[in-house]
């Protein structure tokens, strides 16, 4: 483990210069750029709060933040998982020149996808910040472990979905599909107790993803540490994720060359 992860440090001037020219062709010819990745999320915020906030009953000074913060990341985990598909197809002239570890190819998608994500999230800090004053500073600390967390589950959901789609084509398709279901699985535009109320908190509290997100919005929404049992749930979840992932790079690295 310690010879491959040096192995990907040595190329580290290779896959930053894959995640730079994946981040220009984006937004080539674009106007704003990458300031996309800050209004996009405004845009569908400023929607879904019209919405929805008379539906569930919340005041906007708290359902826009709220809202915007679980649409970052369902935009970042959406990238992550439809653009992994795609992740070893992309380099795969790469693959066939250059003998690089098979790790950063998903590690160019996290990376990428992470950019938009940091850009949206300092969005809704400074939101947090309009409506709600500063008091939540000291406990926005606490998101860099987070971010380092969901990171790591972004790459394990690339490598995953890389290689399955290697092999089953149609598992791009299937993500479209197991995504749109996750999506109003998981309390993204809804708070969890919605759920509760109606009898159907099982939904929230089985859902891996939701316990994640409870550790972008403890912080910038309520300005508390998160509690010790989310992070529990959460590092477990994704640690299971990150064993899946490697176990599945270790076989099938050096057979993938056959399924590109």
């Amino acid at each position: 483990m310690t010879a491959y992860l040096s192995s990907i440090w040595k190329c580290r001037y290779f896959w930053m210069s894959l995640v730079q020219m994946d981040l220009r062709n984006r937004y080539r010819r674009s106007v704003l750029g990458m300031g996309w990745s800050m209004l996009h999320p405004l845009i569908m915020t400023a929607v879904l709060c019209t919405v929805f906030h008379r539906i569930f009953n919340q005041d906007v000074r708290t359902f826009g933040p709220f809202l915007l913060v679980g649409l970052c990341f369902w935009n970042f985990v959406a990238t992550v998982v439809n653009m992994g598909c795609n992740c070893l197809f992309q380099g795969e002239a790469y693959i066939r020149q250059y003998p690089a570890p098979m790790a950063i190819y998903p590690l160019r998608t996290v990376l990428g996808a992470a950019t938009h994500f940091l850009i949206a999230l300092l969005v809704v800090v400074a939101l947090s910040w309009l409506m709600n004053g500063f008091g939540n500073v000291p406990a926005l600390t606490s998101l860099l472990p987070t971010i380092v967390l969901l990171c790591i589950l972004g790459w394990s959901l690339a490598v995953i979905f890389g290689f399955s789609t290697a092999y089953f084509p149609d598992m791009k398709h299937l993500a479209e599909v197991g995504l749109q279901i996750l999506f109003y699985a998981t309390p993204i535009i809804y708070p969890p107790q919605v759920l509760r109320d109606k009898g159907l908190g099982l939904i929230a509290d089985v859902n891996p993803l939701a316990s994640v997100v409870t550790l972008l919005r403890e912080p910038i929404l309520h300005g508390r540490f998160p509690m010790l049992v989310d992070y529990g749930v959460a590092t477990g979840m994704v640690a299971v994720i990150f064993l899946m992932a490697v176990t599945m790079l270790v076989k099938l690295q050096k057979k993938i060359i056959f399924q590109l």
